[in-house]
């Protein structure tokens, strides 16, 4: 027995190194590091430039009766429709033989007028014969380029139509040397005066100088002074309101005021002349009548929309207008050309070049002399007024 335990004994013994000998498992962490390539696919929008295929209109016949002497007309072919994108046939014609050749095409039921340029008062004749298209869809190319609602109402010549799209305008303003200026009635805006301020103007120029310093060319064209602006500012018209109470009362302000205008006025023709040689202050006429004052003396004269009467703001526009003949070859064309010819950098090319006002909003930019854009800021005041009354001529009242 003893024997047994002393084996086992050293079973155990020598069972205990190997024991201690067997393999044991072991974890380790090891950072290894490993490359991989990972693709990834991203969506990038990159704007890409593409050149538009150029519009060509075609040929586009355009026939006016303003514009006609010889250099305006190249002004109008080199310049002002020099970027149109198509080829423009440009026409001046007297107003007979506009009107003959447009109805005689209309007649014909074939043209090959497109486009037709003339005076708001040259285009009734044209409308009685039923010789002009609706412009009525055109109006959306037009929208938002600033064109006054008078004017465009205007273009529809007492209808609901649209037959006419304004283009381009002249009037009548004032003129006034900037030593006038101190002498305005306390409150009065010269922007917007009213006939009885430019009254108290005149009279007050008098007191401090003695000396009557407005003037009008009643040697000129006073006649439309009394059509376009004194008359429809106090009746609200002309030939139904000339004999009215309202008539009455402008020819008593009238009368008040004579005593403080100019008597050189009776021969005044121009009045851009007596205000350069300061003969007076103030000065109502034509813009074209004016010009050289403000072209020659920019920095002493301040261009003024016409005052107002108890009806409004009478003025006579001389507006221009677009429109297309019945029987007009190249629709598109003509449709593009009056678009393009109601641009602002149109209208201002237009203006630079042959002296016509923008009838849109402009920014004038500072190559237009600074005496045109004075101007061309007054005409836009004056047609823009809430209160404007646009006094047109008579028109188809036939010969005398």
């Amino acid at each position: 027995m003893k024997k047994y335990v002393y084996l086992l004994a050293v079973v155990v013994i020598l069972a205990s190194p190997l024991a201690a000998c067997a393999p044991k498992t072991v974890t380790v962490t090891v950072e290894v590091p490993v490359e991989r390539t990972v693709e990834v696919v991203e969506t990038v929008e990159v704007p890409v430039e593409v050149t538009p295929m150029p519009v060509d209109y075609g040929q586009v016949t355009f026939i006016s009766t303003q514009c006609v002497p010889v250099e305006e007309a190249e002004k109008m072919r080199g310049v002002i429709l020099a970027d149109f994108p198509g080829e423009t046939e440009f026409i001046p014609a007297d107003y007979a033989t506009f009107e003959d050749q447009v109805l005689a095409e209309v007649q014909a039921g074939e043209g090959t007028i497109d486009v037709i340029g003339a005076l708001h008062g040259q285009f009734p004749t044209l409308q009685a014969a039923d010789a002009l298209q609706d412009l009525t869809p055109l109006l959306e190319q037009v929208e938002g380029r600033g064109i006054p609602a008078a004017y465009m109402e205007l273009g529809k010549l007492g209808t609901d139509t649209q037959y006419f799209i304004p283009w381009m305008q002249a009037t009548y303003i004032v003129a006034a040397n900037r030593q006038a200026l101190e002498y305005l009635p306390d409150g009065a805006d010269p922007e917007a005066l009213t006939w009885e301020q430019f009254r108290d103007w005149a009279k007050n120029i008098y007191e401090a100088t003695g000396e009557r310093r407005v003037g009008f060319p009643i040697n000129g064209l006073l006649h439309r002074f009394l059509e376009g602006y004194i008359y429809p500012s106090y009746t609200g018209g002309m030939v139904t309101t000339f004999k009215s109470p309202e008539a009455v009362e402008m020819w008593e302000f009238v009368k008040d005021l004579w005593q403080y205008v100019h008597p050189q006025s009776m021969v005044y023709e121009f009045m851009q002349e007596p205000l350069m040689a300061e003969e007076v202050w103030v000065a109502w006429d034509h813009t074209a009548r004016l010009i050289n004052a403000f072209r020659e003396r920019p920095d002493d004269f301040v261009a003024l929309p016409s005052p107002s009467g108890p009806e409004g703001l009478g003025f006579m526009p001389v507006v221009v207008g677009l429109a297309m003949p019945v029987t007009a070859p190249n629709q598109e064309g003509g449709e593009a050309l009056i678009e393009y010819l109601t641009r602002p950098e149109v209208q201002i090319t237009t203006l630079r070049e042959v002296g016509f006002f923008p009838v849109v909003d402009v920014a004038f930019p500072g190559y237009v002399a600074a005496g045109i854009r004075a101007q061309g800021e007054a005409v836009s005041q004056q047609a823009a007024a809430s209160n404007a009354i646009p006094a047109m001529l008579p028109v188809g009242l036939g010969p005398r």
